[in-house]
C-alpha cells in the first residue's frame, strides 16, 4: 500500500495505516493544510473553495470529508459535485474562489485516489507553494467553534465549461454537423460518460453510443488508456462501421482516439494533431508549442517543420509545462498522455476541449482519421518502467558515457534526457505519483528504442 505526497497534492491507497496509505486522518491534515495556504495566500477568514471529484468508489467518503474539514477551518464551500479536473479548474475563476480540491486518482488503478489541489487561477500549484502546504501539514491545526463554521454551496458547472469550449474561434461547429459523425465512446464507468455526451451533443453528434457508460467508479478496464487497455472499443469502432472513437480517463484530462479502422490515433498523437490543427490558425509568430521531455518528438517534427514555428521541452508534469508555457507565450501544449492545454480556455489538461478542436480539424479536412494519422512522421515510442529502484543520476551519467559508444546529449532538468543525433531519444525518471522509474524511448526504427531500453534497464541494474 501506498501514499505519496507531492508539490501537486496527496495521492494513495485507501484503507490500511495512518501515515502509510490515504486515510481520513491523513485526508484531514492535507485539507487542513490548504486552508491555512488559501488564508494565508489571500489575508481572507473564510476562503472560498471549489471542491469536485471522479466517480471512485472511494470518492463519496473522501468528498464528505474534505468537504467537512473545510467547514471546519471556516471554508466556503463551492460544491460542484462529480465533476471533470478541467471543469473543477474553470470553476475557480468562475467563482472567484481562493483555491480548487479535486479529488481523483486520474489513470491510477480503482484502489487509489488523491487530492488535486488548485490555485486561485485555476491552475495546480507551483512547486514553491506546493512545498508550502507540505510544510504546514506538519503543523497543530486551529478550528473554528459553532458559530464560525464554513457554508457550502451547490452548484453545477459542466455546462459552463462547454459554452465556453464551443464560444472557442477554433470550434467548427457547423462542420462538424455536416458531417453527421458516428462515435463511440469509453466512458471508462466515470464523469466522461456525462461530459463527453453533453459535449458531442452540442457539437450536433446525435449518432453516439457509450460503452463502460455506468457512473460507478468500478472501472472495466485499467484507466490509463493505453493501447493493451482498449481492446474493447478498438473493436466496436470497426463493427459498428463508426467514424471515430473516444477515450478519456477517469477525470476526464486526457483524451485517447481510435481510428475508423479500429487502429489506435493514440494519445501521443492527440497532441500532435490537435497542435497541428491549432498552427495552421495563428500567424507565424504565434507558433510555440510545448510538450514535456517524455513525449513524442512528433510535435516537434510538426511545429518547426510543417509550420516554421518554434517547440520547446518542459520537465514532466502539468504544472512544469503550464510554467513553460508562460515563459514562452505557447499558443498550446501539453503531454503526451493526451493531455492538451489550450491557454485560450484555461492553463489546464482537458480532454473536452481536445475533442472539440479534433472533430473540427477532421471535419475541415474531410479526411478520416487514419488518414489524418498517416501525415505525420512514424516514431515508436517505448514506455517502461522498473519498480521500487533508485538511482543517483549523477553516477548513473558516468556510467552511462563509458557505455554508450555514439555522441549524444545529456539534459537533468528532469531525471536524465539524452538526444542521439538520428533524433533517438531517451528519457530516465523517478515518477512523481508512483513509487517506480520510468523509462521512455523514441526512434524511427522500432528495434533501436527497444534496445535501448533493455541495455537502459541492464545498467539501471548493474549500477544498484
Amino acid at each position: 500500500m501506498t501514499l505519496i505526497k507531492s508539490i501537486s497534492g496527496i495521492r494513495g491507497t485507501i484503507g490500511g495505516n495512518s501515515n502509510d496509505n490515504l486515510t481520513p486522518l491523513n485526508i484531514v491534515k492535507f485539507v487542513s493544510a490548504f486552508s491555512c495556504w488559501c488564508k494565508e495566500n489571500t489575508q481572507r477568514k473564510n476562503p472560498r473553495i471549489v471542491v469536485g471529484r471522479d466517480s471512485r468508489i472511494s470518492g463519496e467518503m473522501i468528498y464528505n470529508i474534505v468537504k467537512g474539514t473545510l467547514m471546519a477551518c471556516g471554508c466556503n464551500v463551492i460544491d460542484i459535485g462529480m465533476a471533470t479536473t478541467p471543469t473543477t479548474e474553470i470553476a475557480v475563476p468562475a467563482e472567484n474562489a481562493d483555491g480548487g480540491i479535486i479529488i481523483t486518482a486520474s489513470h491510477n488503478p480503482v484502489n487509489w485516489n488523491a487530492l488535486k489541489l488548485i490555485n486561485s487561477n485555476g491552475e495546480f500549484l507551483s512547486e514553491e507553494d506546493g512545498k508550502k502546504v507540505l510544510q504546514l501539514s506538519e503543523n497543530d491545526f486551529i478550528y473554528n467553534d459553532t458559530f464560525n463554521l464554513g457554508k457550502v454551496i451547490y452548484k453545477d458547472y459542466l455546462n459552463y465549461h462547454i459554452e465556453k469550449i464551443l464560444s472557442l474561434r477554433y470550434v467548427n461547429i457547423n462542420k462538424i454537423k455536416e458531417k453527421k459523425y458516428k462515435v463511440i465512446v469509453d466512458g471508462i464507468n466515470s464523469i466522461g460518460v456525462v461530459a463527453v455526451a453533453q459535449l458531442l451533443e452540442k457539437l450536433g453528434i446525435n449518432d453516439y453510443y457509450i460503452i463502460n457508460a455506468e457512473i460507478s467508479g468500478n472501472f472495466a478496464h485499467n484507466p490509463e488508456p493505453l493501447d493493451e487497455n482498449l481492446s474493447e472499443i478498438k473493436d466496436k469502432v470497426k463493427k459498428e462501421n463508426a467514424d471515430l472513437g473516444i477515450v478519456v480517463d477517469p477525470d476526464v484530462d486526457r483524451l485517447c482516439l481510435v481510428c475508423e479502422d479500429g487502429t489506435l490515433f493514440g494519445e501521443e498523437y492527440t497532441l500532435v494533431a490537435i497542435a497541428d490543427y491549432i498552427l495552421s490558425k495563428v500567424p507565424p509568430e504565434k507558433r510555440k508549442t510545448v510538450s514535456n521531455m517524455s513525449s513524442s518528438i512528433a510535435l516537434k517534427y510538426v511545429t518547426e517543420k510543417k509550420h516554421y514555428g518554434t517547440h520547446y521541452l518542459s520537465a514532466v508534469g502539468e504544472v512544469n509545462v503550464v510554467k513553460k508555457m508562460k515563459e514562452v507565450n505557447a499558443i498550446i501544449g501539453g503531454e503526451g498522455n493526451g493531455g492538451i492545454i489550450l491557454p485560450e480556455l484555461h492553463y489546464g489538461r482537458d480532454a473536452l476541449v481536445g475533442i472539440a478542436l479534433f472533430l473540427s480539424y477532421l471535419s475541415e479536412l474531410n479526411i478520416k482519421p487514419s488518414e489524418l494519422k498517416q501525415t505525420y512522421p512514424l516514431y515508436y515510442l517505448i514506455k517502461d518502467k522498473i519498480e521500487n529502484v533508485k538511482i543517483d543520476i549523477i553516477n548513473f551519467i558516468d556510467i552511462l558515457k563509458n557505455n554508450i559508444k555514439e555522441p549524444f546529449t545529456i539534459n537533468t532538468e528532469d531525471g536524465l534526457r539524452i538526444d542521439f543525433i538520428d533524433e533517438t531519444w531517451l528519457h530516465v525518471r523517478k515518477s512523481n505519483t508512483e513509487n517506480i522509474i520510468r523509462i521512455y524511448c523514441e526512434s524511427a526504427i522500432k528495434e533501436r528504442a527497444l534496445s535501448l531500453v533493455r541495455a537502459i534497464k541492464e545498467l539501471i541494474y548493474k549500477s544498484l
